[in-house]
């Protein structure tokens, strides 16, 4: 696929094979969505989380945004898109289950890791520096660590992308809320693309386990 005039013909046989095959569930959507799911993921046209999921239509509920990160809560006025999309799904969609997924070889953790997207306050690069400055005292601990360079520096960079965003999910009242009344779960996961495997944080050791 190169262009849009691929993508048409993309889409003519999503309709002929995919969307006829499943009309009837097409036609169950069209009354509304219940995703069981909200998945936080990041915008890198490598990691499709429908694809990793092997997920159906109106299954998981989807933002994408650079290195799958969530700001933390604020109630100044401004364009919140992640924090919009999380309001519906966990106030409105009533999603039971939030999934953050980090990647591996992520723009933007390397971005904050390494500080080659310029911080030039206004224009070019701007918005990349400003969005990635939530990952500022991670990259301290991982810079400590495993330095600014390197295969495990910027995996280690990313799977701490995926706490930050977790942390930052507990800003939001209505979701620490839903939490500790056992009504919403928060999960981290990380898809390796060098690998295919997928990477599930586990709570209790607050360490990634590979999915067998």
């Amino acid at each position: 696929m190169t262009d849009f005039n691929d993508m048409i013909e993309g889409y003519r046989g999503f309709y002929r094979n995919d969307w006829e095959a499943h009309r009837q569930r097409w036609e169950e959507l069209t009354e509304g969505q219940s995703p069981q799911v909200m998945v936080i993921s990041c915008s890198d046209s490598r990691v499709d989380p429908a694809l990793v999921f092997n997920s159906k239509p109106g299954e998981i509920f989807v933002v994408r945004n650079v290195a799958a990160l969530v700001p933390p809560f604020e109630t100044s006025p401004g364009f919140h898109g992640v924090s919009a999309a999380i309001e519906f799904a966990v106030q409105f969609l009533k999603v039971p289950e939030i999934v953050v997924m980090g990647h591996g070889r992520c723009g933007g953790c390397n971005a904050a890791l390494t500080g080659n997207v310029a911080d030039t306050g206004h224009g070019e690069g701007a918005h990349i520096a400003d969005w990635v400055r939530m990952l500022r005292d991670a990259k301290k601990k991982v810079a400590e660590e495993y330095g600014t360079e390197g295969r495990d520096a910027g995996r280690a960079m990313e799977l701490a992308g995926v706490r930050v965003s977790l942390n930052n999910l507990m800003t939001f009242p209505y979701v620490a809320e839903k939490v500790e009344k056992g009504e919403l779960k928060l999960q981290g996961a990380y898809f390796a693309i060098e690998d295919g495997e997928l990477h599930v944080l586990n709570k209790d050791s607050d360490q990634f386990e590979t999915v067998r």
